[in-house]
């Protein structure tokens, strides 16, 4: 009977060794149990906050207009072809770091005509291989020069961007190709994009042209674009080539028309064509929902020769998913100057952000001898009136 009591009197003892030890190594240790999915020694709640929200950052800028004086100095550059990197560099690396970056392709690139400049043009193919090369990923095609080289040169156009796989927006080499709204997902969010122009000189496609350059006179088509591509993406980017060029101020088609957007569906409206900037802001709809307008991004690259053309824009903002409601907003808008450079005689055209822009590079920047006052603070003073401060 005592050995079994001495037995009995062993085993308590152990237990209570081993609860004493499980309560000690617990207290020891108190933190969650942290998902196989989140990174070694990462915070849970910022995993947590990650899987909540998806965000996708954006760059868009201009209008790249490629004269004969672009070209001519990209083709002295190498024995064969063109090279647009010197163009370029100062602002590419601002162009790669965003998730999505988005170009007015002012001048069309067609493989079927030869390279021509104002008031007819058609771009050298290096052109758009560079756009790529620095980090675009969608290109408005809908401008009042798609037409330049006639409905041959546009569609030989949409097929050199197709056979690069870039998305493209305004233009369509039928209705097959028009109904298949571009579109792609980028960290989880689908984006459309859709693009129009408000005038193409003049030209117009045949009558029996099975492609469609989508016009902002066919107010029925957009809305009915603008609705569908919000019921199959999260958010609606739409191009707008309009207004009236040299113009820092929006006329009231423009306007109108934003509004109208707007309440169809629009999350971002990303305006061109009147080669200056115009003003940043939001449209609240009458649901709530905030749509951001930028009426004109101005030029991106061009030769022209006045001192406003010589001054571009380039907006970022963020897009944030709410992956539990479905709800996306748009956070951290920011407006950059970039400049157009070059000097006596449009020699060495290039780009530079404002902000890394010298009072030295103004004052012998080609463009004074039409624009006399030229200087860096001429173009500060631009880039405060016309943008608003919150967005600077």
């Amino acid at each position: 009977m005592r050995k079994k009591m001495t037995v009995f009197i062993a085993v308590v003892i152990v237990l209570d060794i081993i609860a004493l030890g499980v309560i000690f190594f617990t207290r020891g240790d108190s933190r969650p149990d942290i998902s196989a999915d989140a990174r070694p020694g990462a915070d849970p709640s910022t995993t947590q906050q990650q899987e909540l929200f998806s965000r996708v950052s954006f760059v868009a800028v201009g209008d790249n207009l490629i004269h004969d004086t672009v070209y001519e100095q990209a083709a002295a550059r190498v024995s064969n072809g063109y090279d647009f990197s010197y163009d370029y560099k100062n602002v590419a690396d601002r162009i790669k770091t965003p998730d999505v970056a988005i170009l007015n392709q002012e001048t069309i690139i067609s493989t079927e005509h030869n390279v021509s400049s104002y008031p007819m043009f058609n771009s050298p193919v290096e052109v758009g291989e560079e756009m790529l090369k620095i980090g675009f990923d969608v290109f408005n095609i809908a401008t009042n020069h798609s037409l330049d080289c006639g409905e041959k040169g546009l569609i030989s156009a949409i097929n050199f961007w197709k056979s690069k796989n870039a998305i493209t927006t305004g233009a369509y080499l039928n209705q097959a190709d028009y109904d298949n709204i571009p579109m792609n997902e980028v960290n989880g969010v689908k984006i459309a994009y859709i693009g129009f122009t408000e005038s193409t000189n003049g030209l117009s496609l045949p009558q029996d042209s099975e492609v469609i350059l989508v016009r902002a006179s066919d107010e029925t088509l957009l809305q009915t674009r603008i609705m569908k591509a919000k019921e199959a993406a999260d958010f609606v980017v739409v191009n707008a080539h309009w207004g009236e060029e040299y113009t820092h101020e929006p006329n009231q088609n423009q306007r109108d028309l934003a509004a109208k957007l707007a309440s169809w569906g629009a999350d971002v409206i990303i305006g061109t064509h009147p080669h200056v900037i115009q003003p940043v802001e939001y449209i609240t709809n009458s649901d709530g929902r905030k749509t951001l307008v930028a009426y004109s991004l101005g030029n991106f690259i061009s030769a022209q020769n006045r001192g406003p053309r010589m001054l571009g824009g380039m907006l970022n903002f963020e897009i944030v998913k709410n992956n539990t409601t479905g709800k996306v907003e748009i956070e951290n808008v920011k407006f950059s100057g970039v400049v157009t450079h070059y000097g006596y005689g449009c020699s060495n055209i290039r780009l530079y952000m404002l902000s890394d822009y010298t009072e030295e590079l103004a004052s012998k920047h080609g463009v004074k001898s039409k624009t006399s006052d030229f200087s860096l603070q001429y173009l500060n003073d631009i880039l405060n009136k016309v943008i608003d401060k919150q967005f600077l």
